[in-house]
């Protein structure tokens, strides 16, 4: 007979989140290049006799495999090989001030703060930040060979080979991970009209941010290449081309959702067809044998699926009329003067930047000052844990110190039973892809994976054996400890001030697209960049809201009461978008008077989101004629009302 658990042995949630694996598959051609890019430099560094240097060109491709994520072949080229520049500044940098007490801490807290602020620019920016902080610890922390230039020359080659590697395919797969991914993004329409008028919500909803997520990928993956041509590409002009032609199809879904009637089988049916033409760059396609719409929601959908159709079939298209919905990004000097002039600027890269810089220099100090038995590992787990753009800090701390403890039972293993030299080569060739197809399983899944290779490479330069195990524990722990006090405990920002002021700029910026979309001075391309912004803005808040369910209370407690009112911004939006494709197809526009009253409505709610951290029902006033386009609309409006206002005790002042 099964016992119960007491209830106060059950687990919580915050922490049942942190544990639970995320579902990915696993990419075996990473893995692949993890395995001979890691490998491959540690036998050549044995065979010339040389192993310090193939344990340094490995190294360098682990940081290769690390940043190795990207699917189209010019973005791989963005992801690995500028990381791996930062990364050869750092290690030489590091190695400059090796053994030179206050000099290494002034120096690689210094690199900390740098390091810190340029992570806050994007994903490339983040991992390249990562590296060179990463790498500077490393080269102030071990004594790697001279000269100063030979560690890192090594470690950049071993990651340039991994991009070499990457791009092995590039001349015969051109072009395919871009058609693949619209292609994609025409499937999850697909799935998304499927349960679009069904009773199923909840799925619907989460269809909807599997439509952004893909969206979101393929703007970028397009828009990146398509920066470089400016349009003269035909290839890419097309892609571009038929992913602005699905947008009309994505507005068209929640109208029918709305309309609480599932479409024919036939509508999704025509998508797939579709989605198998763009795949194979096929413009022949049958007949799609729509059925006759009757109604204002079917007559938009049959619409957007017949223009889809024309785009996906035409065989050329003018990149002339082909409208960027994102816009296309400025070039490249541009945006690296303008990404440069908001790190200086943003209070956010400053609080980050010196919050990294605290902490590297607590635990740099104590590797180069205090005559105790510590490495550079205790810098390496701060580095690590204290990225804020990949996580809660708190999980990740978390996270961290229980993937060690798994990867140190691994390591223990290898380090016992595995003699160095030629038998560490296919040791590291079965260690090298666990990294690739454990990352996407969560931070500690990945930390399990690196710990192991970390240790086996670092006993190839110091030839400490097993003796590593029990000081990388200690080391990991003091990391984690100094991460949790100097920078999380000691920073009380406001968790509501983080999320909340975007959650309120978000809900500001749907009163304007409300206006917008029933307004005469906003064209068709204009209204789409506001949608599309809306929901990518909205995907993000969303990202930031799971990290905070993650942390232990008040402030996971505290998200998870938020969590409804995220839920309702994105149903307004939807709402807003199903009202203006019926006035688009016949339905009578509302007046000025009722698009005042439901914008005012939004942007009260947007100051009650600022002013407020706690939820207080309220009353909503908001009337209209019952058959009214925005009837819908305010009714989404009056349930985000409900959910939270401002406290009525004065003013209050923001970010506390």
């Amino acid at each position: 007979m099964l016992r119960e658990f007491p209830i106060g042995l059950t687990p919580p949630d915050w922490l049942v989140r942190n544990l639970k694996p995320q579902q990915a598959p696993a990419n075996r051609s990473a893995m692949a290049r993890a395995a001979l890019g890691m490998a491959g430099p540690l036998a050549i560094g044995l065979a010339a006799g040389r192993p310090a240097y193939g344990a340094l060109a490995a190294m360098g491709a682990l940081s290769g495999v690390i940043g190795d994520t990207a699917d189209a072949y010019r973005m791989r080229i963005l992801n690995i090989a500028v990381p791996q520049l930062f990364g050869a500044v750092g290690v030489t940098l590091g190695t400059l001030v090796y053994g030179h007490g206050w000099y290494a801490v002034a120096a690689v807290t210094g690199v900390a703060l740098v390091s810190g602020m340029i992570s806050t620019i994007g994903a490339v920016a983040s991992v390249s930040g990562l590296l060179l902080l990463l790498d500077c610890v490393i080269g102030a922390g071990l004594p790697l060979p001279d000269p100063w230039w030979l560690a890192p020359v090594l470690m950049t080659g071993g990651g340039l080979l991994v991009l070499l590697l990457a791009l092995l395919a590039w001349p015969l797969r051109a072009g395919i991970p871009e058609r693949t991914a619209v292609a994609a993004a025409y499937r999850t329409v697909a799935d998304l009209l499927t349960i679009a008028g069904t009773d199923r919500t909840e799925e619907y909803d989460e269809a909807r941010r599997t439509v952004t997520l893909a969206l979101n990928q393929s703007y970028d993956l397009i828009l990146a290449r398509r920066a470089r041509y400016h349009g003269r590409n035909r290839e890419l002009t097309r892609l571009l081309a038929q992913l602005n032609a699905i947008t009309p199809v994505i507005e068209a879904a929640p109208a029918a959702h709305l309309a609480a009637r599932p479409l024919p089988p036939r509508i999704p049916e025509a998508l797939h067809h579709l989605a198998r033409a763009v795949e194979t760059d096929d413009a022949s396609l049958p007949p799609l044998g729509l059925p006759v719409p009757t109604t204002e929601t079917a007559r938009a959908v049959d619409h957007a699926l017949r223009h889809a159709a024309e785009v996906v079939t035409a065989p050329d298209v003018d990149p002339r009329g082909i409208d960027d919905r994102l816009g296309r990004p400025a070039a490249l000097g541009i945006r690296t003067a303008r990404a440069a002039r908001n790190v200086v600027l943003s209070a956010n890269s400053w609080r980050y930047g010196v919050r990294l810089a605290v902490c590297i220099g607590i635990a740099q100090a104590l590797v180069s000052l205090v005559p105790v038995a510590r490495s550079y590992w205790v810098a390496l787990t701060v580095t690590f844990v204290l990225k804020p753009d990949f996580g809660s800090v708190f999980s990740r701390a978390l996270l961290r110190a229980l993937g060690t403890v798994a990867g140190l039972v691994l390591a223990a293993v290898v380090l016992a039973e595995v003699p160095l030299g030629w038998w560490d080569v296919p040791v590291l060739f079965l260690l090298g892809p666990l990294i690739p197809a454990l990352t996407p399983r969560g931070y500690g899944y990945q930390t399990a994976a690196i710990t192991p290779v970390i240790l086996l490479l670092s006993d190839i330069l110091n030839h400490q054996g097993t003796a590593l195990l029990l000081p990388r524990l200690n080391d990991s722990l003091l990391g984690c400890a100094i991460v949790l006090t100097a920078g999380y405990l000691l920073w009380p920002e406001s968790w509501h001030s983080r999320v909340g002021d975007r959650l309120a700029d978000a809900v500001a910026d749907t009163a304007a697209y409300v206006e917008a979309a029933f307004g005469d001075g906003t064209d068709l391309a204009a209204r789409a960049r506001m949608r599309r912004r809306l929901y990518r803005d909205l995907s993000v808040i969303r990202t930031e809201f799971q990290r905070a369910l993650t942390e232990p209370p008040p402030t996971g407690r505290r998200a998870a009461a938020w969590w409804p009112l995220v839920v309702a911004v994105e149903r307004i939006v939807d709402a807003t978008t199903a009202a203006r494709v019926r006035v688009g197809h016949g339905a009578p526009p509302p007046s000025a008077g009722e698009i005042a009253q439901v914008a005012l409505q939004l942007r009260e709610l947007s100051e009650g989101v600022r002013r407020s951290e706690t939820l207080i029902a309220v009353r909503t006033d908001l009337t209209g004629p019952g058959g009214s386009v925005l009837e819908p609309l305010r009714q989404e409006v009056a349930a985000a009302r409900a959910i939270t206002s401002p406290h009525r005790r004065g003013p209050a002042t923001r970010g506390r």
